[in-house]
């Protein structure tokens, strides 16, 4: 996958976690999603990375997201599964911010 297409899925990710709100209940519980697959990502990336190497990581993502999303949310996957995307493009926006060649 391309860089420029994965930072706009990722920027896409990010603005509709945005659109959520701050504070509400739903929000709170995709941003604890987002900050799971963070924490995923700090250990299959490392903390010094490009973006292009963040982009390779992202291409086949979807199956160990969605594992991370399911054991955070034991008592509701559903609810998480159903936004595993929409979590896995603004973690992967979020974690994108300490690539070393970061450029907003």
């Amino acid at each position: 996958m391309m860089l420029e297409t994965a930072r706009q899925q990722w920027d896409d990710g990010k603005r509709r976690l945005d659109a959520e709100g701050e504070g509400t209940a739903r929000s709170r519980h995709l941003w604890m999603l987002v900050e799971a697959v963070v924490a995923e990502l700090r250990r299959r990336v490392g903390q010094t990375f490009t973006l292009a190497e963040l982009a390779r990581a992202y291409e086949g993502s979807e199956d160990w997201v969605h594992e991370v999303v399911l054991r955070a949310t034991p008592p509701r996957p559903r609810a998480g599964i159903r936004d595993a995307a929409l979590v896995q493009d603004a973690a992967f926006a979020h974690y994108a911010r300490g690539a070393s060649d970061y450029r907003p």
